[in-house]
């Protein structure tokens, strides 16, 4: 728990000029006069009313002999404390707001920190998505325009899934990326596939690295209660794509399709959409560019020809989808996977051939 001071109250350096005057012995009128200024221009910046500004700080400094800096000073944290207060009151009125967020889930992740006074809390959850207010977060995630609340996996759970969304970008930013290059990214694509098979610890630091290399940033980031994508592709800039992921199936198989899904939209789909995956297959249906990202990362895979044949032979028994696993260099799972996704295989055979896995491997 973290706690701040902030003061409430805000003393104009008019006063602390005035006190510094009686010390003196000298009015306002001989001050004004020794500055060559005004006597309504002292008037007005002992009564709060006029700023001192850098010029009058220095002549204060030549006729009072205290610092310039100990003025402007004093001038910046006067005006800050009433730029402040005015802030608390309108966040005060937007505190409704903040029962929309998952503050509780945020602050256990480690993904903001907790303060006791609400409008700091207020503030710190707008900090964590880089908006100055809760009609600014509006706009940039539930406009017409834009692109995330076109998704239905948005729709379920703003809140929760725009936290999680962001702090993909957040964590993608720290992601040091060579430029976007299509050719390099493909290469990365064939040579991730054999990796399939491998152990997180093995596959994961291979693929970051390749993928960072040919300007693709990918992220593991932990869905939070109500989200339910399984991962996203987006563009941060011209020459940086991101994949995001969140284990959601917590399989080997959805996590590699996933991906090569995700793949299929950096490389065929251009730079201005947004792709957030929720595995609703009539949505799907209807946007042709999730088709053929699925058509994408179904070939990579697992070759059409090979796949053809091994269909045709029709023995889906577990050992002979893993001699055809192992013959084409994937995981089973993905195989199980597919065949049960096309309704050749039962849901409730062939999942001993799948991986299972969470953050914390």
């Amino acid at each position: 728990m973290n706690t701040t001071f902030e003061p409430n109250f805000a003393v104009p350096p008019g006063e602390t000029l005035a006190e510094t005057l009686e010390s003196l012995g000298m009015t306002q009128a001989e001050l004004a006069e020794r500055m060559g200024r005004p006597l309504k221009t002292i008037n007005e910046i002992v009564a709060g009313k006029a700023m001192i500004t850098a010029d009058t700080a220095l002549q204060l400094e030549k006729v009072l002999g205290v610092p310039a800096s100990f003025w402007t000073n004093r001038e910046r944290l006067y005006r800050d404390t009433l730029a402040r207060r005015r802030e608390t009151g309108e966040l005060e009125r937007q505190l409704n707001w903040l029962k929309t967020m998952p503050v509780k889930e945020l602050i256990r992740a480690g993904w903001i920190s907790a303060v006791a006074e609400p409008v700091g809390q207020l503030r710190i959850v707008l900090g964590f998505f880089g908006v100055a207010g809760v009609e600014e977060w509006r706009a940039l995630w539930e406009s017409p325009e834009a692109v995330f609340r076109q998704s239905a996996a948005f729709a379920a759970n703003r809140g929760a899934t725009a936290a999680w969304l962001r702090k993909g970008e957040l964590d993608a930013q720290k992601v040091n990326c060579a430029p976007f290059d299509e050719s390099i990214f493909m290469e990365a694509l064939q040579e991730l596939r054999r990796f399939t098979s491998k152990e997180p610890a093995q596959f994961v630091p291979v693929l970051c690295k390749q993928c960072a290399a040919a300007g693709v940033a990918v992220v593991f980031v932990p869905p939070l209660s109500g989200v339910r994508a399984y991962g996203v592709t987006r563009w941060l800039h011209s020459t940086k794509a991101l994949v995001q992921l969140s284990l959601r199936g917590k399989t080997d198989d959805h996590l590699w399709f996933t991906f090569f899904h995700e793949a299929g939209h950096v490389l065929k789909h251009g730079k201005r959409a947004v792709f957030v995956e929720d595995g609703d297959e009539k949505a799907a249906a209807r946007d042709p560019r999730e088709a053929a990202a699925d058509a994408f990362a179904c070939d990579l895979l697992i070759p059409a020809t090979d796949y053809e044949r091994f269909c045709a032979n029709g023995d889906f028994s577990l050992a002979a989808i893993r001699r055809f696993a192992t013959r084409i260099g994937i995981a089973p799972g993905i195989v199980a996977g597919r065949l049960q996704h096309e309704r050749k295989l039962p849901f409730s055979r062939g999942n001993q051939l799948k991986r299972r896995f969470d953050f914390g491997d």
